[in-house]
């Protein structure tokens, strides 16, 4: 059935415009004022509201087995209270054990992900390395569209990547045009320092941050950023927390690196105060890793995101409830590292961005939406509101108030790491494949309904990265023979 979204004012990346959107088997079909709908049509009415395209989260966790326990969100319940939250699309990550077969672990994942209500995507991480994975990522590439490899470079004597995994993994996404994606913590420094304060008795969740200073954080982004210089390979950095990380990425990138940074809308906006609570439930509901930072961090995580040194926003949605945290009551290493978010994230981001100045409604468009389209190969079928792309949009009125709570949440978490805070502006309709799936509280999700999406490989940005690599190539020195 066609759906005709009527006057609102379309805001893209780049620019914004008072523009009715047509919208028929799942598809934007035409932009522009006073349109008709066609017989039969579903009219939406966005008078007075912002319609813009719907939040793409580029880094989530569904039913992740993680820690001894299995995140508590299922890619229905994840995909749905995203949804509801105005996002339409995640890219999630399929996590290899040591020594498991990477393409085995994809179809494990795709089989979870069945169920999502949301259009989907993974990245795939490199855990280890033999000529297995070699083949297997080339696989993966050509014939299942994944477009990004992750390498943790934290979780010591689990998933943590050796220099020389990098190395190797770098080397071979850089042949098949693949975008690497490393978790920038220095392992081996983390994993001292829970030990010397284990035998210190410092046991509670305060010494999670205390083992995980924002210079190991530092170390290993600049680690990560020079390798990738070396081997001339685009890189992209999670979660970026802390101010080391950022001026990393600022500094390579004002060498000409191509360096991407994401930031989390938890890190934005949640200090690390948090960690200090006496209550075990409420400090160890907030362990995640990086973790939370002082506020000084949170400035410039938001001047780096506001100039663009930062690109896109996340969440690192990973979902443990009470019960599963306690694992770690007497042994803070032991608490399953996550938080959830992905309701949120597109909320708070404009309460705290756009409405506080920090953020025009375009540049929100950009860093919870266009960005992460256009660096994982997905724009303009998603990011933007033109003809041709997909019809994930939302309708948000910058007026509406909503106050957030576990208790209202539809995330399949017990705690809400922004509880209580009010937000204006939010999304009243959110539309996936062209069908409403929320409105107005109103949840109309279906269970398998999303669908997983191909995203090429060589991303425009491998162009002139290629371009740039032969230009700077050395020349061989000719020399006589009499020398």
């Amino acid at each position: 059935m066609a759906v005709l979204v009527r006057g609102g004012t379309v805001v893209n990346a780049d620019c914004s415009q008072r523009a009715d959107v047509l919208i028929d088997g799942g598809t934007i079909r035409a932009v522009g004022p006073n349109l008709e709908a066609p017989a039969g049509a579903e009219v939406i009415d966005a008078g007075g509201a912002y319609v813009m395209p719907g939040g793409i989260d580029p880094h989530t966790h569904m039913e992740l087995p993680f820690m001894g326990t299995t995140a508590s969100e299922d890619f229905f319940s994840g995909t749905t209270a995203a949804m509801v939250g105005g996002t339409t699309m995640i890219i999630d990550f399929v996590i290899p054990d040591p020594q498991e077969n990477l393409l085995s672990a994809f179809r494990k994942w795709r089989g979870w992900s069945e169920k999502a209500a949301s259009d989907y995507s993974f990245h795939v991480a490199v855990t280890w390395w033999d000529e297995s994975v070699h083949r297997d990522m080339g696989t993966l590439v050509a014939e299942h569209g994944v477009n990004s490899f992750k390498h943790f470079m934290a979780y010591k004597n689990a998933i943590m990547c050796e220099d020389e995994v990098l190395v190797n993994s770098f080397l071979r996404a850089r042949e098949l045009g693949a975008l690497c994606t490393v978790h920038a913590e220095n392992g081996e420094l983390v994993f001292h320092l829970q030990q010397e304060l284990l035998k210190q008795g410092i046991t509670g969740p305060e010494g999670h941050p205390l083992s995980r200073p924002p210079a190991v954080e530092g170390e290993a982004a600049n680690r990560a950023i020079r390798i990738a210089q070396v081997l001339n390979v685009p890189l992209y950095i999670v979660h970026n927390s802390c101010i080391e990380s950022v001026e990393a990425i600022i500094r390579a990138r004002n060498e000409g690196q191509r360096v991407f940074g994401e930031a989390l809308a938890g890190h934005l906006l949640v200090d690390d105060s948090v960690y200090r609570n006496p209550d075990f439930e409420t400090a160890a509901a907030y362990v995640m890793s990086p973790p939370f930072r002082a506020k000084e961090h949170q400035a410039v995580l938001w001047r780096a995101l506001q100039a663009g040194h930062l690109q896109t926003t996340a969440t690192d949605h990973c979902c443990f409830c009470a019960d599963q945290k306690a694992a770690g009551r007497n042994d803070f290493t032991k608490i399953p590292n996550g938080t959830g978010g992905v309701e949120d994230r597109m909320h708070v981001l404009w309460h705290h961005g756009v409405n506080k100045g920090r953020l025009t409604p375009n540049e929100f468009v950009a860093v919870t939406s266009a960005n992460a389209a256009k660096i994982f190969n997905l724009y303009p079928r998603k990011g933007v509101i033109q003809p041709g792309a997909d019809a994930d949009l939302v309708v948000w009125d910058p007026k509406k108030t909503r106050k957030i709570s576990a208790k209202t949440h539809h995330q399949k978490i017990d705690f809400n790491i922004f509880e209580g805070m009010e937000v204006e502006g939010i999304n009243t309709v959110t539309l996936s494949q062209g069908k409403v799936v929320y409105k107005d509280g109103d949840v109309r999700t279906v269970k398998g309904a999303g669908r997983y999406i191909n995203r090429p490989a060589f991303a425009p940005y491998y162009e002139a990265l290629t371009r740039k690599a032969e230009l700077e190539r050395p020349k061989p020195v000719l020399r006589s023979a009499a020398e």
